[in-house]
C-alpha cells in the first residue's frame, strides 16, 4: 500500500473543496496509526516522516497534498509541528 504525494495547483485545491475540509494539529511526536479508511490531506504547516511496515519512509512537508490509503498501519514522527486540512472518504 503506497502513500501518494503530489502538489496541487490551485484550481485543483479549489475543485476539491480542501479549505472548507477540518484542520487537524499536532505537536512534535511519534505515534502508530491505522488507517480504517482513505485519508487525503493537504498540509498547511509542518514535517513528518511516516514509515510503513516494509521499511518505506515517506517525507511529507508543507504544501504536500497526500493521500493514505484504507488499510495502512504506519508510524508517523513529527518533526515539525503540524497544521493540516483532512477528509476520509
Amino acid at each position: 500500500m503506497a502513500i501518494l504525494v503530489r502538489q496541487l495547483s490551485a484550481p485543483e485545491i479549489g475543485d476539491y473543496q480542501v479549505k472548507s475540509w477540518p484542520v487537524w494539529v499536532k505537536e512534535i511526536s511519534e505515534f502508530d496509526w491505522y488507517y480504517d479508511s482513505t485519508e487525503d490531506c493537504l498540509m498547511l504547516e509542518g514535517e513528518v516522516e511516516v514509515s510503513t511496515p516494509d521499511g518505506k519512509v515517506t517525507r511529507i512537508v508543507a504544501g504536500d497534498y497526500v493521500t493514505f490509503p484504507q488499510g495502512l498501519s504506519c508510524r508517523w514522527k513529527v518533526i515539525k509541528p503540524v497544521r493540516k486540512h483532512y477528509r476520509f472518504r
